[in-house]
C-alpha cells in the first residue's frame, strides 16, 4: 500500500514539473520579443545641426521620425512607440538615454542626416606673364614666362547614401564624427552635474560601457545590417553598417539595442531635395519599419530556437558585417 501511494505521489509530481515546463516554455515562445520601441530625432531646439541650402537637420530628423513612428504604429498596433521629441525642442542627450532606460525601451532608433565637406574647382581663365632672371653677373639673363591665372569655385559635396552606426569600443579615428554628436552635449549648462566629470573619449569610459552595452552588441549589428539591406533595395548609395568606437553618448548610454541611422548628407544639393520630400521621407521610414520587421522575425527564430542565427530568406549583403565584428570582438586584447 506504501509503495503504491509513493508511486503515485512521484507520477503526480512528474506530471505537475512537466506541466509546468510545458507551460513555462509556452508562455516563453509566446512572448513578445519587443514591446517598446524609443525613437530619437536627433538635435532640435537651438541646436539645428548640420546645415544645408534652405534646410536643417534637425527639420529633417523630426519629419523622418514622426513619418516612421506613424508607420510603425501602423504595421505593429501593439507596439509601444515613444518619442524622445516630438517638436522643435532640444532634450538635453543625457534626458534623451535616461527617458529611453526609464522607459524600458526594448529598441533605440536615433535618426540623423549626414554632411560632409564641398569641393573646390580650379579653372584656368589667362595667363600672367612673369618676369624673372637667371645666372649671376655677367651670365645673368632676364626671362619671361607665362603663368595660368585660375578661378576657383566651391561646389556642393557630391557624398550621397546612408549609413547606419552601431556602437563599439575599437580603436579608431572616428574623432570628428564624435565631435560633431557630442557637441551639444558639452554646451549644456549643467554639463557635470548631469554626466560628470567624465571624458566620453576616453578609454576608460569607452571599456566601461563596452562592458555595459556588449549583450545588445549582436541585435544593434543585426539590425543594422537589415536596416542598410532595406536601403540598398530601393537604389539608396550603400555606405554600409559603421562602428562609432569613439564615444557617442547616446548609444553608449542606452541599455538596449541602439542604430543611428545617417539617412543622407544634406551637403549634397541632391541628397537634401531627397531628404527634405513627402516621398524621401516616406521611403526612408517604410526601409526601416521593414528592416524592425525582419528583426522582429528573426528575435522570434532565436526565441523558439530555430534557426537562432540565420537570417530571413534574402537579407544577408550586410550582415557579413556581423562575423565581422563579432570577430573582432574575439581577437581584441584584454
Amino acid at each position: 500500500m506504501t509503495n503504491k501511494i509513493l508511486i503515485l505521489f512521484i507520477a503526480v509530481a512528474g506530471y505537475i514539473s512537466v506541466s509546468s515546463f510545458v507551460r513555462e516554455t509556452t508562455n516563453t515562445r509566446n512572448k513578445k520579443v519587443i514591446n517598446t520601441v524609443v525613437i530619437d530625432p536627433g538635435h532640435g531646439g537651438q541646436d539645428a545641426g548640420a546645415r544645408g541650402q534652405f534646410s536643417t537637420e534637425k527639420e529633417i530628423c523630426l519629419g523622418v521620425s514622426l513619418k516612421l513612428g506613424d508607420m510603425i504604429k501602423k504595421e505593429f498596433p501593439d507596439l509601444n512607440i515613444l518619442f524622445t521629441r516630438e517638436t522643435d525642442t532640444y532634450p538635453e542627450l543625457h534626458d534623451r538615454a535616461k527617458f529611453a532606460n526609464e522607459s524600458k525601451g526594448d529598441l533605440y532608433l536615433c535618426i540623423h542626416v549626414n554632411a560632409a565637406g564641398g569641393r573646390r574647382k580650379a579653372e584656368v581663365i589667362g595667363y600672367k606673364t612673369v618676369t624673372y632672371y637667371t645666372g649671376k653677373g655677367a651670365s645673368r639673363k632676364k626671362r619671361t614666362k607665362k603663368v595660368p591665372q585660375y578661378r576657383y569655385t566651391n561646389l556642393p559635396s557630391a557624398a550621397k547614401g546612408t549609413e547606419t552606426y552601431i556602437w563599439g569600443a575599437h580603436r579608431s579615428e572616428d574623432k570628428e564624427l564624435a565631435i560633431i554628436e557630442n557637441a551639444p552635449m558639452l554646451r549644456e549648462e549643467n554639463f557635470e552635474k548631469n554626466y560628470g566629470n567624465i571624458d566620453v573619449n576616453s578609454p576608460e569610459f569607452i571599456a566601461i560601457s563596452l562592458l555595459k552595452t556588449k549583450q545588445y552588441f549582436k541585435r544593434s549589428a543585426t539590425l543594422a545590417g537589415f536596416i542598410q539591406d532595406e536601403f540598398v533595395k530601393v537604389g539608396r548609395v550603400d555606405r554600409d553598417v559603421r562602428q562609432r568606437g569613439i564615444g557617442i553618448w547616446v548609444l553608449q548610454a542606452t541599455a538596449m539595442p541602439s542604430v543611428l541611422v545617417e539617412t543622407g548628407f544634406i551637403s549634397n544639393p541632391e541628397e537634401e531635395q531627397y531628404l527634405n520630400s513627402p516621398e524621401g521621407q516616406e521611403e526612408l521610414s517604410a526601409c526601416i519599419v521593414r528592416a524592425l520587421k525582419n528583426y522582429i522575425a528573426w528575435l522570434e527564430q532565436r526565441q523558439n530556437g530555430a534557426g537562432a542565427d540565420t537570417p530571413p530568406q534574402g537579407y544577408s549583403s550586410n550582415l557579413s558585417f556581423l562575423q565581422q565584428v563579432e570577430n573582432a570582438e574575439k581577437n581584441r586584447p584584454e
